[in-house]
């Protein structure tokens, strides 16, 4: 569309967007649709058209923000990973509850989500796990790091934990932090597969008994 020159003095109505504002509102909105298609039916059977067509952009513009499909998979992989961190973070930096109560309402909250959803969507990250060996080695690398973040969350409210004689002093932190993602993501899978949240229940009354120090 031409756009033509306004050359008149007359004040324009409202703050004009600036290009560059533009072009991060369309990358951002095309993160954010591929995040929900992806969550739902993972990378390799995901097709671009279904996303374009949810926010109206034209495929020539997709083109514009990301060289290739896969290029776009791995900007909604590390979208996802923030988005992921931001929440972790909201449960387990707080410092006002107790350490295992917070890993317990970060889990309430995600069975929560997976509700919300019907469950439809699962954990993105869970999802290109199950498809890895279809994948880059860049995408693997980027899974590897991504779930290596989130352990590092997992294992500083441990610690505190284990700090504050809920846990087991004879628990290795950073196993029992990696066990617990190897679990919650087969769990969550299980979930979607039952269209129940009993395996996610299950799977974190078991986690918690399992680390809480024994008391006589």
């Amino acid at each position: 569309m031409l756009h033509v020159l306004d050359t008149s003095n007359k004040p324009r109505r409202g703050r004009p967007k600036k290009q560059s504002a533009d072009t991060l509102d369309t990358r951002e909105a095309l993160l954010r649709a591929g995040m929900q298609v992806l969550t739902e039916s993972g990378f390799t059977r995901s097709g671009i058209e279904p996303i374009l067509k949810s926010i109206g952009v034209p495929k020539g513009s997709f083109y514009h923000y990301f060289q290739s499909k896969e290029a776009f998979g791995l900007a909604v992989l590390s979208r996802y990973r923030r988005y992921f961190e931001t929440k972790l973070d909201k449960f387990l930096l707080d410092s006002a509850i107790a350490p295992l109560e917070r890993l317990q309402r970060f889990a309430q909250d995600a069975q929560d989500g997976i509700v919300r959803h019907e469950f439809k969507r699962g954990c993105l990250v869970g999802n290109l796990e199950q498809e890895s060996s279809l994948l880059s080695e860049a995408f693997q690398e980027q899974l590897q790091a991504t779930y290596q973040s989130w352990q590092v969350r997992v294992a500083n409210c441990l610690l505190e934990s284990q700090k504050q004689g809920e846990i087991d002093s004879q628990c290795n932190i950073n196993d029992v932090s990696q066990a617990f993602w190897i679990g919650w993501e087969g769990a969550v899978h299980r979930a979607r597969l039952a269209k129940s949240t009993q395996p996610l229940s299950l799977f974190m009354v078991f986690f918690i008994q399992a680390i809480r120090k024994k008391t006589n």
